[in-house]
């Protein structure tokens, strides 16, 4: 009787290491991401989260440490991750519509000197309806709320048809009908066997919207299950000893409540 192999990591990382300007941002970081699901990155600012997902993509360089994607390396992966920046990191100015971004979702499977088939455009149009952004179609993106533009951008990384999604910050400075429709389409992605790695900063929501973490604070701290990782202790591990806050962060979410905030 022959057995299936088990599936290859999205993502794993070994002894990764990452420095500005001498100061270690990421110190010997290894870790195993699932083959599937949604994973939430979690730690303090400056805790090296948005770092790591930059270094996998070679983004920022490494002082040391290797990268696999589905077993591969970047070059040989890349058709098949999409990334997310931040909004901050995007020039809002530029003269694209909504659809002209999205479609560029689509241009590393046609080639980026060749024109965008018919066909192209319109699985960019479909990526745009998918998070309720057809409308806005040919809006510039200056023009948009920060809500929308999340969006657009939700919708490039969709028409990519990626198996790895790399996202930062997704929900940051959404409202909440955007914070909902993102995590539906996320559930999509993880219901068909892909992976989304998030850094995420809301720890009421993170057991709610993810099925595992990283815990990190320029190191790696702990990793699994949320269930079983995304503990007081380990948060306090984390977070530097704030327990009581983190504790009712961590009761809270159990609930499936916001905690309330700190005195």
């Amino acid at each position: 009787m022959s057995i299936a192999p088990l599936p290859v990591p999205a993502l794993t990382v070994q002894h990764l290491t990452v420095a500005y300007t001498r100061a270690p941002v990421l110190w010997d970081v290894s870790w195993t991401a699932p083959p599937n699901g949604l994973v939430a990155i979690v730690g303090p600012n400056g805790a090296g989260k948005s770092t790591l997902l930059k270094a996998v993509l070679d983004l920022v360089p490494r002082l040391s440490g290797e990268v696999r994607l589905f077993g591969l390396t970047l070059d040989q992966a890349r058709r098949r991750i999409g990334y997310l920046p931040q909004r901050a990191s995007v020039d809002w100015d530029f003269p694209a519509t909504a659809l002209q971004v999205v479609a560029q979702g689509r241009y590393p499977r046609v080639g980026w000197l060749r024109p965008l088939p018919r066909a192209e455009r319109e699985r960019a149009r479909a990526a745009l309806a998918e998070v309720g952004m057809a409308e806005f179609a040919d809006r510039q993106i200056g023009q948009l709320s920060g809500g929308q533009q999340q969006r657009v951008f939700l919708a490039r990384a969709l028409a990519l048809e990626a198996d790895l999604y790399l996202m930062d910050e997704p929900f940051a400075g959404v409202d909440a009908a955007t914070e909902h429709a993102i995590v539906e389409v996320l559930r999509r992605l993880a219901a068909e066997g892909r992976t989304v790695i998030a850094v995420h900063h809301d720890l009421a929501t993170a057991p709610q919207y993810f099925d595992h973490v990283l815990l990190l604070n320029v190191r790696a701290i702990a990793a699994g299950p949320m269930a079983s990782t995304f503990t007081a202790e380990n948060l306090a591990r984390t977070y530097g000893g704030r327990l009581s806050l983190l504790e009712r962060a961590v009761a809270a979410a159990q609930a499936g409540t916001r905690p309330a905030p700190p005195p």
